[in-house]
């Protein structure tokens, strides 16, 4: 069973979302996450999202539990499900205790992604950052309900790396490979952290100055409050 919700906000995001959609595996616990501009969006990662995780378990989705919202119930989606044998189980209007296990988790993923801008006084246009690395650091997280493994290695078959993991927000000296920078220019840029890729093996660090967004592995860490590095 695979319980969904989508989520909204009036802050527009870096690259102009304003909901996410996530995904919830009821067994093990892990979250999968997506980012919209339209609500309209959710049936294509639905779609991406069922290819992925079925090719990657030889197992097939039974079940999808949402609430009654319309972005879950358009012709497409209907007719998909019905496709491919999929049962849908939906709670009803302002019973949000119907889709608990959803409801309960967002809460916890949007409270602890304000926490996290609030430390480190970051504008909200970082929310989707935000919540990814919340998200990322949930799945990678110890939790009862698999016995004290966490979600990610029991969807993968083994312990995850923690190593890697950083304080969000923190400042960031991102490395100027040599063929894009002259004589005289600086060899590192001064960036904002803010989450980890999974397409690629690096750090996600925003540039103030060009208020772009990179991914890099050679990133020196520094702490705010105590100067040191990491």
């Amino acid at each position: 069973m695979i319980h969904s919700y989508v989520w909204t906000t009036k802050r527009e995001s870096i690259k102009e979302c304003r909901y996410y959609v996530n995904f919830i595996d009821d067994h093990i616990k892990k979250v999968w996450v997506y980012f919209m501009k339209h609500k309209g969006e959710v049936f294509q990662h639905f779609f991406n999202f069922k290819v992925m995780v079925e090719k990657e378990k030889g197992v097939s989705i039974k079940c999808v539990r949402s609430n009654g919202g319309g972005e879950y119930f358009s012709n497409e989606f209907n007719e998909y499900l019905k496709e491919h044998g999929i049962q849908r189980k939906y709670s009803c209007s302002y019973s949000p205790q119907h889709n608990g296990v959803v409801e309960r988790k967002n809460r916890h993923i949007v409270k602890i992604a304000h926490a996290m801008l609030n430390e480190k006084n970051l504008p909200t246009y970082f929310w989707v950052e935000a919540v990814a690395t919340v998200i990322y650091i949930m799945n990678r997280t110890p939790t009862a309900v698999v016995h004290g493994m966490t979600p990610e290695e029991k969807f993968i078959g083994k312990k995850p790396n923690v190593s890697h993991l950083i304080v969000f927000g923190c400042i960031a000296y991102m490395h100027v490979p040599d063929e894009k920078r002259s004589k005289l220019d600086s060899k590192a840029k001064k960036c904002i952290f803010i989450g980890y890729s999974l397409e690629q093996k690096g750090y996600r660090c925003f540039n103030p100055s060009t208020r772009k967004l990179q991914v890099s592995r050679d990133v020196v860490f520094m702490k705010w409050l105590t100067g040191t590095h990491h």
